[in-house]
């Protein structure tokens, strides 16, 4: 019995681990960018992003849990090589999304206690840091994510309900827009599986020895169960944006995100602001130094050794990179538009590997979900292909 607990914990921390890790800083810049351009036919965006992010996850999910193994090393399996370049993209998107991470850390507490944001990065580093000084580091990271997780969802849900959005339009827009493009997709299926996101779970679950097919149905669970927090949490987003965009207020170009939260309740909605931001950004910045760090550990056995010195090693990098060079909201939007640019290679590795009995072992990976995939893999290399020119716009 007490075993089984533990798997429950373990699924749960999972989940949040990946819905924490997309929900940072870039996440709700994002959302309040494209809401105030595209309105309510966001809301059709928002669920094809759904949609497509539940096959992303599902699919990489089962298929590292049934081979056993970490991402990279499945995609070594599939090609020599492979797992190399994959590892290589993929700690070079989390160093970017995770300098993000810090400076949303630093915003934060400037946000509640008026901190210059440097040193509001720097606590906040040295709370993230204790964390990986624990001895249970995984059930720490999973408790971690889990109370900060439920915190943001309701706070964001309280704004959304408070801003009156037109829930009636939000509903008709969602399956009839007047406007759709594929940069907002890519960008926002980037920051919710794109790059090292969409393995901070499944490399969680591996961490605590769940493997082999009896875990495949559990770790689906926790899959779709991540995804979901993800997707309420980016639709209360949304309602917030739009109650607030549709009565023709403008957003803070600086801080867009915040906009909602200042109109809805004033100081102290910009006070709970401050309170979202941080929980999102800390959270994001203990699951990408977790996930990124597990790309390289099997390759360097002085990392595989002292994992956890190491993540705290890339937490006081990340946090010295911020401190001395900075990071502009752009750049936030262009690291969830360039990890979407990622995934069609790590989706594809994986695939790849679905059906290779010396990979998966007896594991059956259902047809639907490799034709799914595949549609999904397509879709994003179209979809990057196309929003190239607009990742470009970003910075004109």
């Amino acid at each position: 019995m007490e075993k089984k607990n533990y798997s429950l914990s373990m699924l749960l921390g999972a989940a949040f681990l990946m819905a924490t890790s997309a929900i940072g800083p870039g996440f709700l810049t994002q959302t309040a960018v494209f809401t105030q351009k595209y309105l309510a036919s966001f809301s059709a965006i928002i669920l094809l992003t759904i949609i497509i992010d539940i096959i992303v996850q599902v699919n990489i999910w089962r298929i590292i849990v049934a081979a056993g193994k970490r991402g990279q090393e499945i995609a070594n399996d599939v090609l020599p090589g492979l797992g190399y370049f994959v590892s290589l993209i993929i700690v070079i998107g989390g160093i970017a999304f995770n300098i993000g991470n810090v400076a949303g850390t630093g915003m934060a507490l400037n946000t509640l206690f008026g901190l210059d944001a440097r040193i509001g990065a720097a606590i906040s580093a040295v709370i993230c840091i204790l964390i990986f000084t624990s001895k249970e580091m995984g059930s720490a990271m999973d408790r971690f994510a889990q109370v900060l997780g439920v915190v943001m969802v309701l706070l964001a849900a309280y704004v959304a309900v408070a801003a009156h959005p037109p829930v009636g339009e939000a509903v008709v827009r969602t399956f009839a827009p007047t406007k759709f493009e594929f940069l907002p997709l890519v960008t926002l299926v980037g920051g919710t599986v794109g790059g090292y996101i969409t393995f901070a779970g499944g490399h969680r679950l591996i961490e605590g020895n769940m493997r082999g097919l009896d875990a495949v149905k559990e770790a689906t669970k926790s899959a779709v169960f991540g995804i979901v927090i993800a997707g309420i949490m980016r639709y209360a987003l949304f309602f917030a944006d739009l109650g607030v965009a549709t009565k023709g207020v403008k957003f803070d170009p600086v801080n867009p995100a915040a906009t909602p939260f200042l109109t809805v309740a004033g100081v102290v909605g910009y006070k709970l602001f401050g309170l979202v931001l941080w929980a999102a950004a800390t959270t994001s910045v203990v699951g990408c130094s977790f996930t990124t760090l597990s790309f390289i550990k099997t390759y360097f056995k002085p990392v595989e050794e002292n994992f956890s010195k190491f993540i705290i090693g890339f937490i006081v990098f990340c946090t010295l990179f911020f401190i001395f060079i900075g990071k502009p909201v752009t750049l936030l939007v262009f690291a969830g538009a360039i990890n979407g640019l990622i995934l069609p290679i790590t989706l594809g590795s994986m695939l790849l590997a679905c059906k290779n009995k010396k990979i998966v072992g007896d594991y059956n990976h259902p047809t639907v979900l490799l034709i799914l995939g595949i549609i999904v893999f397509l879709i994003e290399v179209y979809g990057g292909i196309n929003s190239l020119t607009g990742i470009a716009q970003l910075f004109k």
